[in-house]
């Protein structure tokens, strides 16, 4: 018997065909014939409360989305073994040849609060280790500012780090030195629903 959850995804899917589908039916099925050309590529967190296709009010074909515990981008390692978050990053930029990547951070971020508390009891096979790469510097930001200003400045700091990351792939550097690829920090307020962009070292200033 279905569990509440998957009755609920069925409902969705049921919504989805009748409605959305069914009204970008030539979008998508142009898609099918002539492929993705999203211009965009967004790095985001896992986080259900934070979907960049939602917040963005976008259409099918308008995004590559890579998604993981923390928005994080780790630094350029091509040494053979398994990098799902660089390969995506490979796809979108020498495939897709997106002009934008997009990094976005969230309010409330549960990994983000496992770089500075440690992950979960119970998650250290992965979680762990992912959010270990990113602790070191989260956890002297939030040295350096006032405990109630600890989350934010933490999360906007993750952000930072990830663009800084995205610098060392040659191809990310070199495509941006030239003016073809723009790189852009954004922060979502969950209860607010405001975006916040990084406009300058540290410092970050909600969108219109």
């Amino acid at each position: 018997m279905p569990t509440r959850s998957a009755d609920a995804l069925l409902s969705g899917y049921r919504r989805f065909r009748e409605g959305h589908w069914a009204e970008a039916k030539a979008e998508y099925e142009a898609l099918a014939a002539d492929g993705q050309r999203p211009l965009t590529l967004v790095v985001a967190c896992s986080d259900s409360r934070a979907d960049p296709a939602l917040i963005f009010d976008t259409a099918p074909g308008q995004l590559f989305v890579v998604r993981n515990v923390a928005n994080l981008v780790p630094p350029y390692e091509p040494d053979g073994l398994l990098h799902g978050v660089s390969a995506a990053l490979e796809f979108g930029v020498k495939v897709l040849e997106v002009s934008r990547i997009v990094i976005m951070g969230h309010a409330h971020c549960g990994g983000v609060n496992s770089m500075l508390h440690g992950a979960p009891a119970d998650c250290q096979d992965f979680v762990a280790p992912w959010v270990e790469q990113g602790a070191p510097f989260v956890r002297r930001v939030a040295e350096a500012v006032e405990p109630d200003q600890v989350e934010q400045a933490t999360e906007e700091a993750v952000v930072r780090l990830s663009i800084d990351n995205l610098r060392t792939f040659p191809w990310v550097a070199e495509r941006e030195a030239a003016g073809e690829l723009a790189l852009t920090g954004l922060h979502f307020g969950i209860a607010d629903g405001v975006l916040r962009a990084l406009v300058g070292p540290g410092r970050f200033e909600a969108l219109d």
